[in-house]
């Protein structure tokens, strides 16, 4: 069992990790940018964390990790201005990294997205490119750490009640492929997943809702 902090503890998967965190065992914080987010939190299973990680430099973030055992990155800008897009989902991304590496807490599970790459391939002037770009390039950073990390690769989210089982590497473009979308639900079982099996680490595992128990997949991925 260990000590886990989830940054963006109030969105829609964290809220649903956390219970599953705390289940296993896990003592879970979440930390969260607004106090008046705390009572979802608590009611979560979580204790809450008011720590804005937008703004929150290096030395602040490393404060706030000491006694981990893992973070989970679940924050994301949620759209907005570019600017914004870049200081969470990527400035904020790497300083957590490196407050990890300061306070030797090693394992590190990201939630991206499915197809996430330097390679996408758009357009500065494509609404998506500051959410691509940044993604892409906080990803590559934590590849180059030496943490435990997993990344996460859900398709698009819905919320839909989980199944509890997903397809990996699924091949969007095969005549009988499935769809592109995966619960809320079913990301935060795979991130209990991950946390629980050492054999995910430095690997990434792009998922949608499929047919494979999720244990039996992050086990194959």
């Amino acid at each position: 069992m260990s000590n886990v902090l989830i940054l963006g503890g109030h969105g829609k998967v964290a809220l649903l990790a956390a219970p599953l965190l705390a289940a296993a065992g896990h003592t879970v914080t979440s930390a969260i940018r607004d106090a008046a987010q705390s009572a979802d939190v608590k009611q979560a299973g979580a204790t809450p964390l008011v720590l804005d990680i937008e703004h929150a430099g290096v030395d602040e973030l490393t404060e706030a990790f000491r006694g981990q055992d893992a973070i989970v990155f679940s924050a994301g800008a949620g759209g907005g201005s570019p600017e914004r897009t870049r200081a969470v989902d990527h400035d904020a991304a790497v300083a957590s990294m490196r407050a990890a590496e300061a306070t030797g807490v090693r394992r590190y599970v990201m939630v991206s997205y499915l197809g996430a790459s330097l390679e996408h391939g758009l357009p500065e002037d494509d609404d998506f490119f500051p959410y691509a770009q940044a993604k892409a390039e906080a990803d590559a950073a934590l590849q180059a750490t030496d943490l435990d990390w997993t990344i996460l690769g859900p398709a698009a989210l819905t919320l839909v009640e989980p199944t509890g089982r997903i397809t990996v590497d699924p091949d969007l473009d095969a005549p009988d492929a499935p769809r592109g979308e995966v619960s809320r639900g079913n990301v935060a079982r795979v991130i209990a997943a991950v946390l629980e099996d050492p054999s995910t680490v430095r690997t990434r595992i792009e998922f949608v809702d499929g047919d494979t128990p999720i244990t039996e997949a992050v086990e194959a991925a």
